[in-house]
Protein backbone atom coordinates (compact mmCIF):
# COMPACT_ATOMS: atom_id res chain seq x y z
CA UNK A 1 0.00 0.00 0.00
CA UNK A 2 1.33 3.46 -0.91
CA UNK A 3 2.40 5.46 2.13
CA UNK A 4 1.19 9.00 2.77
CA UNK A 5 3.11 11.98 4.08
CA UNK A 6 1.79 15.36 5.21
CA UNK A 7 4.17 18.29 4.76
CA UNK A 8 3.39 21.63 6.38
CA UNK A 9 5.21 24.60 4.88
CA UNK A 10 5.09 22.66 1.60
CA UNK A 11 5.41 25.73 -0.64
CA UNK A 12 8.49 26.96 1.16
CA UNK A 13 12.13 26.59 0.17
CA UNK A 14 12.85 23.38 2.08
CA UNK A 15 9.29 22.06 2.13
CA UNK A 16 9.05 22.04 -1.67
CA UNK A 17 12.28 20.03 -1.96
CA UNK A 18 10.89 17.48 0.51
CA UNK A 19 7.70 17.24 -1.56
CA UNK A 20 9.87 16.37 -4.56
CA UNK A 21 11.87 13.77 -2.68
CA UNK A 22 8.93 11.90 -1.18
CA UNK A 23 7.01 11.92 -4.46
CA UNK A 24 10.09 10.62 -6.27
CA UNK A 25 10.19 7.76 -3.76
CA UNK A 26 6.59 6.69 -4.34
CA UNK A 27 4.73 8.43 -1.51
CA UNK A 28 1.42 10.24 -1.70
CA UNK A 29 2.04 13.77 -0.49
CA UNK A 30 -0.41 16.25 1.00
CA UNK A 31 1.05 19.74 1.25
CA UNK A 32 -0.19 22.56 3.48
CA UNK A 33 0.95 26.18 3.43
CA UNK A 34 -0.71 29.49 4.29
CA UNK A 35 1.62 31.19 1.77
CA UNK A 36 2.69 33.88 4.23
CA UNK A 37 6.28 33.19 3.20
CA UNK A 38 5.94 30.20 0.85
CA UNK A 39 5.27 30.62 -2.88
CA UNK A 40 3.17 28.59 -5.30
CA UNK A 41 5.95 28.80 -7.91
CA UNK A 42 7.98 26.40 -5.74
CA UNK A 43 5.44 23.61 -6.25
CA UNK A 44 3.95 24.60 -9.61
CA UNK A 45 5.79 21.71 -11.28
CA UNK A 46 3.80 19.29 -9.08
CA UNK A 47 0.34 20.41 -10.21
CA UNK A 48 -0.07 17.51 -12.64
CA UNK A 49 1.21 14.87 -10.23
CA UNK A 50 -1.74 12.71 -9.18
CA UNK A 51 0.04 11.76 -5.94
CA UNK A 52 0.25 15.36 -4.78
CA UNK A 53 -2.51 17.47 -3.25
CA UNK A 54 -2.03 21.01 -1.98
CA UNK A 55 -4.23 22.98 0.41
CA UNK A 56 -3.79 26.65 1.30
CA UNK A 57 -4.20 26.26 5.02
CA UNK A 58 -2.92 27.74 8.30
CA UNK A 59 -2.15 24.98 10.80
CA UNK A 60 -2.86 27.35 13.68
CA UNK A 61 -6.50 27.17 12.58
CA UNK A 62 -8.61 24.02 12.38
CA UNK A 63 -7.46 22.15 9.31
CA UNK A 64 -10.10 20.71 6.92
CA UNK A 65 -11.35 17.26 7.87
CA UNK A 66 -10.56 15.95 4.39
CA UNK A 67 -6.92 16.72 5.24
CA UNK A 68 -7.03 15.55 8.85
CA UNK A 69 -8.79 12.28 8.02
CA UNK A 70 -6.03 10.93 5.73
CA UNK A 71 -4.20 8.03 7.36
CA UNK A 72 -0.69 9.53 7.36
CA UNK A 73 2.44 7.50 7.92
CA UNK A 74 4.68 10.57 8.26
CA UNK A 75 4.08 14.21 9.18
CA UNK A 76 6.83 16.73 8.41
CA UNK A 77 6.23 19.96 10.30
CA UNK A 78 8.08 22.81 8.57
CA UNK A 79 5.43 25.52 8.92
CA UNK A 80 7.16 28.62 10.27
CA UNK A 81 8.81 31.77 8.96
CA UNK A 82 12.55 31.07 9.07
CA UNK A 83 14.45 34.27 8.22
CA UNK A 84 14.75 37.43 10.36
CA UNK A 85 12.76 39.82 8.12
CA UNK A 86 9.92 37.31 7.86
CA UNK A 87 9.69 36.21 11.48
CA UNK A 88 10.09 39.77 12.72
CA UNK A 89 7.31 40.96 10.41
CA UNK A 90 5.19 37.97 11.43
CA UNK A 91 6.27 37.84 15.06
CA UNK A 92 3.00 36.75 16.68
CA UNK A 93 2.27 34.34 13.82
CA UNK A 94 5.71 32.77 14.28
CA UNK A 95 5.09 32.16 17.97
CA UNK A 96 1.63 30.74 17.30
CA UNK A 97 2.64 28.36 14.51
CA UNK A 98 5.43 26.93 16.66
CA UNK A 99 3.09 26.50 19.63
CA UNK A 100 -0.54 26.05 18.57
CA UNK A 101 0.37 24.77 15.11
CA UNK A 102 2.88 22.26 16.43
CA UNK A 103 0.35 21.01 18.98
CA UNK A 104 -2.22 20.43 16.24
CA UNK A 105 0.32 18.42 14.24
CA UNK A 106 1.26 16.39 17.33
CA UNK A 107 -2.39 15.58 17.99
CA UNK A 108 -2.76 14.55 14.35
CA UNK A 109 0.30 12.31 14.62
CA UNK A 110 -1.16 10.72 17.73
CA UNK A 111 -4.51 10.19 15.96
CA UNK A 112 -2.91 8.35 13.02
CA UNK A 113 0.06 6.84 14.87
CA UNK A 114 2.26 8.70 12.39
CA UNK A 115 5.96 9.54 12.72
CA UNK A 116 6.24 13.31 13.23
CA UNK A 117 9.36 15.23 12.22
CA UNK A 118 9.71 18.78 13.48
CA UNK A 119 12.00 21.35 11.88
CA UNK A 120 13.90 23.05 14.67
CA UNK A 121 16.93 25.28 14.37
CA UNK A 122 20.41 26.14 15.57
CA UNK A 123 18.79 29.32 16.88
CA UNK A 124 17.80 27.33 19.99
CA UNK A 125 21.47 27.76 20.97
CA UNK A 126 21.23 31.55 20.70
CA UNK A 127 24.60 33.32 20.66
CA UNK A 128 26.50 30.24 21.79
CA UNK A 129 29.11 30.21 24.53
CA UNK A 130 30.48 26.83 23.41
CA UNK A 131 31.87 26.02 19.98
CA UNK A 132 31.00 23.94 18.05
CA UNK A 133 27.48 23.37 19.35
CA UNK A 134 26.47 19.90 20.52
CA UNK A 135 22.89 18.80 21.14
CA UNK A 136 23.54 18.77 24.89
CA UNK A 137 24.35 22.50 24.96
CA UNK A 138 21.48 24.35 26.66
CA UNK A 139 21.92 27.60 24.76
CA UNK A 140 22.32 31.31 25.43
CA UNK A 141 19.07 32.83 24.19
CA UNK A 142 17.57 36.25 24.82
CA UNK A 143 13.87 35.62 25.49
CA UNK A 144 13.01 39.34 25.14
CA UNK A 145 14.53 40.77 22.00
CA UNK A 146 14.45 41.12 18.20
CA UNK A 147 15.00 37.38 17.52
CA UNK A 148 13.09 36.02 20.50
CA UNK A 149 9.88 35.23 18.59
CA UNK A 150 11.76 32.66 16.49
CA UNK A 151 14.31 31.40 19.01
CA UNK A 152 11.79 30.93 21.80
CA UNK A 153 9.09 29.67 19.45
CA UNK A 154 11.38 26.84 18.36
CA UNK A 155 12.53 26.14 21.93
CA UNK A 156 8.90 25.97 23.06
CA UNK A 157 8.07 23.59 20.21
CA UNK A 158 10.84 21.23 21.31
CA UNK A 159 9.55 21.28 24.90
CA UNK A 160 6.02 20.65 23.65
CA UNK A 161 7.20 17.70 21.56
CA UNK A 162 9.03 16.24 24.55
CA UNK A 163 5.94 16.50 26.78
CA UNK A 164 3.56 15.17 24.11
CA UNK A 165 5.83 12.19 23.50
CA UNK A 166 6.09 11.44 27.23
CA UNK A 167 2.36 11.74 27.84
CA UNK A 168 0.98 10.13 24.67
CA UNK A 169 3.94 8.08 23.38
CA UNK A 170 3.79 10.10 20.17
CA UNK A 171 6.36 8.98 17.62
CA UNK A 172 8.51 12.10 17.11
CA UNK A 173 11.92 13.30 15.97
CA UNK A 174 13.50 16.75 15.79
CA UNK A 175 16.17 18.16 13.47
CA UNK A 176 18.08 21.32 14.32
CA UNK A 177 19.07 23.04 11.06
CA UNK A 178 22.11 25.23 10.44
CA UNK A 179 21.88 27.81 7.62
CA UNK A 180 20.49 25.89 4.68
CA UNK A 181 20.83 27.29 1.15
CA UNK A 182 20.05 26.28 -2.42
CA UNK A 183 17.60 26.80 -5.32
CA UNK A 184 14.12 28.12 -4.44
CA UNK A 185 15.34 30.41 -1.69
CA UNK A 186 13.27 33.58 -1.55
CA UNK A 187 15.33 36.46 -3.02
CA UNK A 188 13.83 38.77 -0.38
CA UNK A 189 14.13 36.50 2.64
CA UNK A 190 17.02 38.44 4.16
CA UNK A 191 19.33 35.44 4.66
CA UNK A 192 22.98 36.11 4.03
CA UNK A 193 23.39 33.73 1.06
CA UNK A 194 20.39 35.08 -0.84
CA UNK A 195 21.25 38.67 0.08
CA UNK A 196 24.79 38.38 -1.24
CA UNK A 197 23.81 36.60 -4.45
CA UNK A 198 20.99 39.04 -5.28
CA UNK A 199 23.17 42.05 -4.53
CA UNK A 200 26.10 40.68 -6.52
CA UNK A 201 23.98 39.82 -9.56
CA UNK A 202 22.22 43.18 -9.43
CA UNK A 203 25.40 45.21 -9.06
CA UNK A 204 24.31 46.56 -5.68
CA UNK A 205 26.60 47.07 -2.72
CA UNK A 206 26.85 43.87 -0.68
CA UNK A 207 25.81 44.51 2.91
CA UNK A 208 28.05 42.95 5.54
CA UNK A 209 26.84 43.32 9.10
CA UNK A 210 29.52 43.89 11.72
CA UNK A 211 33.11 43.39 10.61
CA UNK A 212 32.31 40.23 8.64
CA UNK A 213 34.29 38.10 11.07
CA UNK A 214 31.25 36.30 12.48
CA UNK A 215 30.94 32.72 11.25
CA UNK A 216 28.24 30.47 9.83
CA UNK A 217 28.10 26.90 8.53
CA UNK A 218 26.17 26.47 5.28
CA UNK A 219 24.37 23.23 4.34
CA UNK A 220 23.19 22.62 0.78
CA UNK A 221 19.50 21.75 0.58
CA UNK A 222 20.00 18.31 -1.04
CA UNK A 223 22.22 17.24 1.85
CA UNK A 224 19.64 18.39 4.39
CA UNK A 225 16.80 16.56 2.61
CA UNK A 226 18.81 13.32 2.80
CA UNK A 227 19.43 13.88 6.50
CA UNK A 228 15.74 14.49 7.23
CA UNK A 229 14.68 11.34 5.40
CA UNK A 230 17.28 9.29 7.28
CA UNK A 231 16.17 10.73 10.62
CA UNK A 232 12.49 10.07 9.88
CA UNK A 233 13.32 6.47 8.92
CA UNK A 234 15.33 5.94 12.11
CA UNK A 235 14.18 5.22 15.65
CA UNK A 236 15.82 8.36 17.04
CA UNK A 237 13.71 10.76 19.07
CA UNK A 238 16.10 13.26 20.66
CA UNK A 239 16.90 16.52 18.84
CA UNK A 240 19.73 16.11 16.34
CA UNK A 241 21.99 18.68 14.68
CA UNK A 242 21.67 18.58 10.89
CA UNK A 243 24.11 20.90 9.16
CA UNK A 244 27.47 21.26 7.49
CA UNK A 245 30.35 21.66 9.98
CA UNK A 246 32.50 23.58 7.46
CA UNK A 247 32.73 27.06 8.97
CA UNK A 248 33.13 30.32 7.02
CA UNK A 249 33.29 33.95 8.02
CA UNK A 250 30.68 36.19 6.43
CA UNK A 251 33.50 38.04 4.68
CA UNK A 252 34.75 34.76 3.18
CA UNK A 253 31.25 34.00 1.89
CA UNK A 254 31.04 37.46 0.31
CA UNK A 255 34.37 36.96 -1.45
CA UNK A 256 33.29 33.56 -2.83
CA UNK A 257 30.02 34.98 -4.16
CA UNK A 258 31.83 37.92 -5.75
CA UNK A 259 34.24 35.54 -7.49
CA UNK A 260 31.54 33.17 -8.75
CA UNK A 261 29.27 35.92 -10.07
CA UNK A 262 32.13 38.00 -11.56
CA UNK A 263 30.49 40.92 -9.83
CA UNK A 264 32.06 44.31 -9.27
CA UNK A 265 29.83 45.00 -6.27
CA UNK A 266 31.55 46.63 -3.32
CA UNK A 267 31.14 45.62 0.31
CA UNK A 268 29.27 47.97 2.64
CA UNK A 269 29.64 47.43 6.38
CA UNK A 270 26.64 48.05 8.63
CA UNK A 271 26.12 47.66 12.40
CA UNK A 272 25.55 44.10 13.62
CA UNK A 273 21.85 43.45 14.40
CA UNK A 274 20.85 42.79 17.99
CA UNK A 275 21.38 39.24 19.30
CA UNK A 276 23.02 38.16 16.03
CA UNK A 277 25.20 35.12 16.90
CA UNK A 278 28.95 35.60 16.42
CA UNK A 279 29.70 31.91 15.83
CA UNK A 280 27.66 29.05 14.44
CA UNK A 281 28.95 25.57 13.70
CA UNK A 282 27.25 22.22 14.35
CA UNK A 283 28.79 19.20 15.99
CA UNK A 284 27.29 16.42 13.83
CA UNK A 285 28.85 13.44 15.61
CA UNK A 286 25.39 12.18 16.55
CA UNK A 287 24.08 12.29 12.96
CA UNK A 288 27.21 10.53 11.73
CA UNK A 289 27.02 7.81 14.36
CA UNK A 290 23.26 7.21 14.42
CA UNK A 291 22.27 7.96 10.82
CA UNK A 292 25.53 7.41 8.96
CA UNK A 293 25.02 10.90 7.52
CA UNK A 294 27.40 13.71 6.75
CA UNK A 295 27.02 16.46 4.15
CA UNK A 296 28.68 15.90 0.79
CA UNK A 297 28.25 19.22 -1.04
CA UNK A 298 30.94 21.83 -0.43
CA UNK A 299 29.93 25.48 -0.30
CA UNK A 300 31.92 26.33 -3.42
CA UNK A 301 29.96 23.65 -5.32
CA UNK A 302 26.50 24.25 -3.88
CA UNK A 303 26.68 27.96 -4.67
CA UNK A 304 26.83 27.25 -8.44
CA UNK A 305 23.24 25.90 -8.85
CA UNK A 306 22.04 28.41 -6.27
CA UNK A 307 23.46 31.33 -8.26
CA UNK A 308 22.02 29.93 -11.49
CA UNK A 309 18.59 29.73 -9.86
CA UNK A 310 18.80 33.39 -8.84
CA UNK A 311 19.94 34.38 -12.33
CA UNK A 312 16.71 32.86 -13.63
CA UNK A 313 14.57 34.55 -11.00
CA UNK A 314 16.13 37.96 -11.50
CA UNK A 315 16.08 37.66 -15.27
Amino acid sequence: MTKSVLITGAAGFLGSHLCDDYLDNGYKVVGLDNLSTGAMKNIKHLESNSNFKFYECDIVQKIPEEVASVNYDIILNLASPASPPHYQRLSIETLRVNSEGTLQMLDLAKRHKARLFHASTSEVYGDPEVHPQTESYKGSVNCYGPRSMYDEGKRYAEALIYSHRKKHETNTCVGRFFNTYGPRMDPQDGRVVSNFIVQALSGQHMTVYGDGGQTRSFCYVDDLVKAIVLLVDSNESDPMNLGNPDEFTIKELADIVLSKTNSESELTYLPLPGDDPLQRRPDIASALEKLGWKPEVKLVDGLDPTIEYFRGVLG
